[in-house]
């Protein structure tokens, strides 16, 4: 195999560049430019991008203009969400406050450990009840803080108005 081998020749090096002061010269040239133009870096969280509109951000539950939970625990959104990343418990309501629905979750919990942000949930819910919000910075020290209760996301999702006020004539 060595007869397969074939020498390269390198051409020997000039005294400029044996210096490297062209070199470092040329690098320095180039960092002083750059010092000057427009910085790219941000500083995160005081500063925060700008998202699309059509962003799919982490999945969060709202409540209407009178500040009534608007999930009805139909479980839809359980039903298609592929990852099986939500769980609902539903339970009936007694609270007078709430006589416009029936029934709402016990327990609504999101695992956005599992999550993949589809928006299927959304699409599903009848009652608009869940949102795919704005919101690309989530975290959590354990996994546990990473499934996110019925509390933690109406917190997240606050207050939507609706429209339609279905249960307005309740």
């Amino acid at each position: 195999m060595a007869a397969n081998v074939k020498p390269v020749r390198r051409e020997a090096q000039t005294f400029k560049e044996r210096l490297f002061l062209p070199a470092i010269i040329k690098g320095l040239g180039i960092t002083f430019r750059r010092i000057f133009k427009k910085k790219v870096t941000m500083q995160f969280p005081e500063e925060r991008w700008e998202v699309r509109d059509e962003y799919r951000g982490a999945p969060v539950l709202v409540k209407d203009d009178e500040n009534r939970p608007k999930c009805v625990a139909c479980s839809l959104c359980e039903y298609v969400c592929p990852p099986k990343a939500i769980y609902i418990v539903p339970d009936e309501i007694e609270d007078p406050e709430h006589a416009h629905v029936e029934r709402g979750p016990a327990v609504f919990n999101i695992n956005m450990l599992r999550c993949i942000f589809c928006g299927l949930c959304e699409e599903a819910c009848p009652e608009e009840a869940i949102f795919m919000s704005k919101e690309y910075a989530l975290w959590g020290a354990t996994r546990a803080e990473l499934i996110h209760d019925k509390e933690t996301l109406y917190e997240l999702g606050g207050i939507r108005p609706d429209p339609i006020k279905k249960w307005s004539n309740k």
